[in-house]
């Protein structure tokens, strides 16, 4: 029988993540066992102390074992954390070693959301493809440049190393390693009976570009907010290191350097927020949008948008609109 270590955290980090993993896993091995296995799973709780509060005590999690006490597991599935990252790492210093060893020794990791904070101070991540929630994208390349992170991608798998985008889409990272673990047709019967959608590739569509600006470089804040602010316009890039008085090689070492994306990039990201967010509460036009936008050409647009979302503009204002699509 395998061995599935679910961490329990210390600290007030995310319940949904634990209960979701461990009620998956279980009814996976309950099907399992239904058509005539053996159980393939001891799915155990494991954590630093007897009982983790949640909600001011609301709630509580009593882990089933000390992570002091597994010598060896097969999978570890991280949960997310909360949003104060530093504080959750510092409180949880006693797992990162622990974590560590046990890859070294052959245990598959899987992290969820801003899990993978955790997994990250492991340095298992390092050179490897990574992704959590898009809102902490910034923060993680900050703390972890050595990760190549993909905040589009809504689930990563390297090296027998997991990861996942964030919110409520670790569910589909938990039938992603159920169909893995045991095999296709449970997968899809724990897809059924908890109504998960399979086979989902990208968070691109929920994500939400607020734009890269914890850094120091303060004539690259203000080409930012020229480019957020002139969004109707056809920026060349040469122009605008011109008008800011940098030369256009370093301009683009240093746009890069300060916000993880090109120029150009940077606002195609800008130009295609603004239109979601038109798509989703106005009666315009999609091309009406297109124009305000800066974009004349209905393809280029079309190709832009479906990179940042995964859909056309008229299949992101159909799903998000609430008075459907116009043409």
């Amino acid at each position: 029988m395998k061995h599935l270590t679910i961490l329990v955290p210390a600290g007030e980090n995310n319940l949904s993540s634990i209960v979701g993993t461990y009620k998956l896993f279980s009814r996976a091995n309950a099907y399992w066992k239904e058509r005539g296995n053996e159980t393939l799973f001891k799915v155990e709780l494991a954590g630093l102390s007897d009982q983790v509060d949640f909600y001011d005590g609301l709630f509580s999690v009593k882990p089933h074992t000390s992570v002091t006490s597994i010598s060896k597991t097969n999978l570890i599935v991280i949960p997310s954390l909360n949003h104060n990252y530093r504080e959750a790492l510092a409180n949880n210093q006693e797992l990162i070693p622990w974590i560590e060893k046990q890859y070294k020794e052959g245990a598959e990791v899987a992290s969820i959301c801003t899990g993978a904070f955790l997994l990250a101070s492991s340095g298992l991540l390092d050179g490897k493809s990574c992704s959590t929630h898009w809102s902490a994208a910034e923060n993680f390349r900050n703390l972890f440049p050595k990760v190549n992170l993909q905040t589009d991608q809504l689930i990563t798998d390297e090296h027998g190393i997991y990861t996942n985008g964030g919110a409520y889409s670790f569910l589909n990272l938990i039938i992603y390693l159920i169909e893995k673990y045991f095999d296709r047709e449970t997968a899809i019967f724990c897809s059924k009976v908890f109504q998960i959608e399979p086979d989902r590739k990208s968070q691109s569509t929920f994500a939400i570009f607020r734009g890269q600006k914890q850094h120091n470089d303060e004539i690259i804040k203000e080409v930012q907010t020229y480019m957020e602010e002139n969004l109707q316009e056809k920026i060349s890039m040469e122009e605008l290191s011109s008008k800011f008085s940098v030369g256009r090689r370093n301009f683009d070492r240093r746009f890069i350097k300060a916000t993880g994306n090109t120029p150009i990039e940077y606002v195609q990201r800008v130009k295609i927020e603004s239109a979601k967010k038109a798509l989703e509460i106005s009666r315009k036009t999609v091309n009406e949008i297109m124009y305000e936008v800066g974009y004349s050409d209905v393809k280029a647009f079309r190709e832009v948008f479906r990179k940042f979302t995964g859909m056309s503009p008229i299949e992101y204002k159909g799903r998000y609109n609430k008075d459907g699509v116009f043409f």
